[in-house]
């Protein structure tokens, strides 16, 4: 049989989010013919509830790609269109589960690009999880898609260091380019019979314990300065930009004001506040006490106001070392 090339083979995309426009664009950057895109149906948003396109449809109708939005993917009469496109291959960047008449439709496959070193960190947010558990290491991963949600048999993986002031929002933008990059170094070697893919169970050593990566509520993200000063400092840097970590604000009256952290740093301190305790000047610096030490505020919102340093919330909002965060 005489390989096709590039533009003949045909994929399917599937994905939604910022994440996976870059895997969709590295796709067309390397010629291949991207037949159809899936992604979610627009939502309305914002204080208007205008209908809102999801990134991965804004990008694929700027290339003049086929957009469908699928509200149910059991729906006969998508799985009619999907089935038309005949796609040699899927491929799955941050999307929703897939029904098996989905996934096991192309003759070679579904590919998902997953953003951690599977079996870790299978779930909804595994880069945000694994700065918030203080992993000095993540990595990409390359599977076929099976019926049990990331748990398909390995392709390929790349290892990422994680640095250690480094955010969810930065490690998410070089996660996001170098996700692009595994996922063609992939397709090309699995057309050349060069992967030999692994079952997931294999590297699951005696003793190991999975760490999950469920999605993030609102609720997960409140700050608890009860916590050590490294675990607070992973906490805030793990949830920065989105959703935000946050803390209540209690003035010496009693009211509260709902803070978010986006950037802050680690003071080592014998002298042991209680925690939420804070010490400033009014001016330039805001304290928090935790155990081991102080986060020092870098970067903070207001509830309705917008994301400022420090030094530019304190010259518009009067605190003392009166208040605390609760």
């Amino acid at each position: 049989m005489v390989e096709k090339n590039n533009r003949d083979f045909r994929i399917v995309f599937m994905g939604t989010p910022d994440f996976a426009t870059a895997s969709l664009k590295a796709l067309l950057d390397a010629g291949y013919h991207v037949a159809g895109v899936i992604t979610a149906p627009d939502k309305p948003a914002g204080r208007g509830k205008k209908f809102r396109q999801s990134a991965v449809k804004k990008f694929a109708l700027e290339q003049g790609l086929k957009v469908l939005q699928p509200p149910r993917l059991k729906n006969p009469e998508f799985l009619e269109e999907l089935k038309a496109i005949e796609a040699d291959l899927q491929v799955v960047v941050a999307f929703r589960m897939l029904p098996e008449q989905v996934w096991d439709m192309p003759p070679m496959g579904t590919i998902n690009l997953h953003a951690s070193l599977l079996p870790q960190y299978r779930g909804a947010a595994p880069i945000h999880h694994a700065i918030i558990n203080g992993e000095k290491e993540t990595g990409l991963t390359t599977f076929l898609l099976q019926k049990e949600i990331d748990t398909g048999n390995i392709l390929l993986q790349k290892r990422l260091e994680i640095g250690t002031e480094e955010t969810v929002g930065e490690l998410h933008d070089r996660m996001m380019i170098a996700g692009g990059r595994l996922l063609i170094d992939t397709i090309e070697r699995l057309r050349k019979g060069e992967i030999s893919p692994i079952d997931q169970h294999q590297l699951i050593q005696t003793g190991t314990v999975l760490k999950p990566a469920p999605k993030i509520f609102k609720e997960d993200c409140r700050i608890r300065w009860n916590n050590d000063l490294n675990t607070v400092h992973n906490f805030i840097r793990g949830l920065s930009p989105i959703p935000g970590a946050f803390s209540m604000l209690i003035s010496p009256k009693g009211e509260t004001v709902a803070v978010k952290i986006f950037r802050a740093s680690r003071e080592k301190n014998d002298e042991q506040l209680h925690p939420g305790t804070f010490l400033t000047d009014g001016k330039s610096y805001i304290k928090v006490a935790t155990v081991g030490g102080f986060m020092q505020l870098h970067e903070l919102q207001l509830a309705g106001k917008k994301r400022l340093q420090t030094a530019e919330l304190l010259r518009g909002f009067a605190l003392s070392d009166e208040w605390h965060f609760a």
